[in-house]
């Protein structure tokens, strides 16, 4: 998994995460903000995932 270049707004792991899952980035966008609302530190994951996972390669093609 990479973070998305293509599809990004803060720091391409909502992009990343609908590539590889083959969703529309703006449904799980939505599904991220929702979850977001339920107590818990869900900022943290997306902070360790922006730090954890690295960003696509230059030139890297998604099918």
């Amino acid at each position: 998994m990479y973070r998305s270049r293509e599809h990004r707004i803060l720091a391409g792991v909502c992009g990343g995460i609908a590539d590889k899952t083959g969703m529309p980035p703006t449904l799980v966008r939505i599904l991220w903000l929702l979850l977001s609302l339920i107590p818990g530190p869900l900022w943290v994951v997306y902070v360790a995932m922006w730090i954890l996972v690295p960003e696509e390669p230059k030139g890297y093609r998604t099918v």
